[in-house]
């Protein structure tokens, strides 16, 4: 049976989920203006888990932005499964978002006033998915997370790790391509942490693209590669990742 967490329909290889090309985003202009991201190239490509890295104010949650459509460059393009998100209208962009692209949050900006289960199958009642179907979905998913019993509980009623766990469903749940996580562990003890990447690695396994921004090299160690980030740029890479040491030597830590 095809799980309710995996890709159903194949991308061509050829094709970049993600692909970034010179892009620079500058916040504000003249002797104020703020250079965020400055000339940056990235590929990520189905089955990948890519970690970015680097210190506070160097780009990482503003990559993860304009990956995900939150946010426009000021140059360059960025493109989702072939599609440029610079040139699509609004609307389409919304529905590229809600039907390409899971966040996962390091706030998990679940909504309280509804169940783990009513959580995860609000993107597919907006995508116009039959409340049965996206009811059969959600229960299907929560249930491959170890969470079948909980699908009735409010936020306020999960621990934090359940908590995580409905956020990343509710991020995985779909056709989704690509993943894109801030932090996704940094509120979370190391057990559950682990089980949280396990997730991710597991989702890219089956198919879709990752993007993990993180601070810790052990988690970065989930990852295929890793991207290093310093005042809006590129300045290293590491592929393959041999150990969570040489992440933190590369890292400067």
């Amino acid at each position: 049976m095809t799980s309710d967490l995996a890709p159903r329909e194949p991308m061509s290889a050829s094709v970049p989920v993600l692909l970034l090309r010179s892009v620079v985003r500058t916040h504000g202009s003249g002797e104020l203006a703020v250079h965020a991201l400055e000339g940056v190239d990235l590929e990520v490509n189905a089955g990948e888990l890519v970690a970015i890295m680097g210190p506070s104010g160097s780009g990482k949650t503003t990559l993860l932005g304009l990956a995900g459509g939150l946010d426009s460059p000021t140059s360059g393009d960025v493109a989702v499964c072939g599609q440029s998100l610079t040139t699509r209208s609004p609307n389409q962009l919304a529905a590229l978002r809600r039907r390409s692209i899971g966040y996962v949050f390091q706030q998990l900006n679940l909504i309280p006033s509804l169940s783990a289960l009513e959580n995860v199958m609000l993107p597919r009642e907006l995508d116009g998915v039959a409340t049965r179907q996206a009811r059969a979905e959600g229960r299907a998913a929560l249930a491959e997370v170890g969470l079948g019993g909980q699908a009735d509980r409010f936020p306020d009623e999960l621990s934090g790790g359940q908590q995580q766990r409905v956020a990343i469903v509710r991020a995985l749940i779909g056709q989704r391509r690509l993943i894109l996580a801030d932090e996704p562990t940094g509120a979370l003890d190391s057990q559950t942490g682990e089980e949280v990447l396990r997730l991710l690695r597991a989702r890219c396994d089956a198919g879709a693209a990752g993007l993990l921004v993180t601070h810790d090299a052990r988690h970065a160690g989930w990852a295929d590669r890793v991207i290093f980030l310093r005042d809006g740029r590129i300045v290293d890479r590491t592929e393959p990742i041999a150990s969570a040491e040489s992440l933190l030597e590369a890292s400067g830590s």
